[in-house]
């Protein structure tokens, strides 16, 4: 009987050592994680919009 005792303790011990290592890890991989670039809108949709404002500015001069 004592011996199962020990056994289930040492289970017990195994599995929470094993929860903290993973704890740990994915506390340190969070903080490693590179952080996101920075990325401004799409080039097509400067375009896009550059060339509606030019448009836009033809309309207004006239010269449409």
């Amino acid at each position: 009987m004592a011996d199962l005792k020990k056994k289930k303790i040492a289970a017990i011990a195994a599995v929470n050592a094993y929860l903290q290592d993973e704890e740990a890890a994915a506390a340190l991989a969070v903080l490693d994680a590179p952080a996101e670039p920075l990325v401004g809108p799409p080039l097509w949709a400067l375009s896009g919009r550059q060339e509606i404002m030019q448009m836009r500015r033809f309309i207004q001069m006239k010269a449409f």
